[in-house]
């Protein structure tokens, strides 16, 4: 689905990703979970936020003011240790998801989530772009109950602009665990990859376009 477009190819991924779908993807005992939150290290904070391909959202991320790192990897479900293999068949529970490591005192966390927002199509249910499935849906994790209400008030806010419903999921944080090393920083290191072409710049390009007084002076 991602590293090549034949159609045959694609056909296959889609219908996979379809036969995820027919069953909610996060478990009752996830959603109603007690959030777990993650102390500060050295002064960084960490957020983490689900919406499509992780490659395409690390990237997003890296290119904002006060981000230090972006890390590729699935949080959501109740699946321990999940592989990418594992994940792409939409039965971990899982979404490809990203640790945000930012600095608070440049960054906010309202503003990474205005981030994720203006950063997709913030309507498409189980996907996002040409992939679909519970393992690419939308979900944006709080760690407290100031963060719970920061996400309710800011997608209150970009569901006026929308005549669709707004389709991320507010989860409480559990864990998140780290995607294979070749999946980190794939962007940057892949600009020849057919989907990161076809894909993650134009949707990156999109961003930067939206929000040029958040990027780094450095974005490539």
């Amino acid at each position: 689905m991602k590293s090549i477009f034949l159609t045959a190819v694609c056909i296959l991924c889609f219908a996979c990703g379809n036969n995820a779908q027919n069953k909610p993807a996060t478990k009752p005992e996830i959603a109603n979970a007690k959030p777990v939150e993650v102390p500060l290290e050295n002064g960084m904070a960490k957020a983490y936020f689900a919406s499509g391909c992780f490659w395409c959202v690390e990237a997003v991320y890296e290119s904002v003011k006060g981000v230090k790192e972006a890390v590729s990897g699935y949080s959501g479900g109740h699946t321990k240790n999940p592989t990418y293999e594992q994940s792409n068949t939409g039965r971990t529970g899982h979404a490809e998801s990203v640790e945000v490591i930012y600095d608070p005192k440049v960054v906010s966390f309202e503003t990474l989530v205005k981030v994720y927002f203006g950063s997709q199509n913030p309507t498409q249910v189980n996907g996002q772009g040409p992939d679909h499935g519970s393992q690419y849906r939308s979900i944006i994790f709080y760690q407290n109950e100031q963060q719970k209400q920061t996400i309710e008030k800011i997608k209150a806010e970009v569901a006026k602009n929308y005549d669709k419903p707004i389709a991320a999921e507010i989860l409480p944080f559990q864990k998140f665990w780290i995607a294979e090393d070749y999946h980190q920083n794939y962007e940057k290191y892949h600009p020849e990859n057919p989907y990161i072409q076809k894909v993650s710049i134009p949707r990156i390009n999109r961003f930067k376009k939206k929000f040029p007084e958040l990027l780094k002076k450095e974005v490539h």
